[in-house]
Formats: structure tokens, sequence, C-alpha cells
């Protein structure tokens, strides 16, 4: 079981308004990755903080399913 390390929140924003100028939120969830760190556990981080970790080397280079 991967640990959630990681204290993102998903993105939230306003959508375009229409001509009667109703608005909406929409929330973009993040792209969360299993991947194992160089001691052998495995954590649940965003992309983006993968390949800061991977850039690095404090990520081992296989990306797991």
């Amino acid at each position: 079981m991967a640990i959630n390390i990681s204290s993102r929140k998903p993105n939230k924003r306003k959508r375009i308004r229409s001509h009667a100028l109703n608005t909406t939120n929409s929330t973009q969830a993040l792209n969360l990755q299993v991947v194992r760190l160089v001691d052998g556990t495995r954590v649940r981080i965003s992309a983006k903080e993968a390949r800061t970790l991977r850039k690095a080397d404090r990520v081992n280079t296989e990306v797991e399913a």
C-alpha cells in the first residue's frame, strides 16, 4: 500500500461565463502516481513532484503500475 505524502490540493477555478452570466466551479484533480523511493518505500505523489525527485536521483527510474 502506497503512502500519500503529497500536500497539494486539486485546482479549482471558475468556468467561462455564459451570455446569462451563469458560472459554475470546476475542479481539476492531480495526476497522482505511485513511485518507489530509493529506500524502497512506495509513495503516492503528483507527477510534477515525481519528475522533480527523478531529476534529483531520489526516485527509481521505473514507474509502478
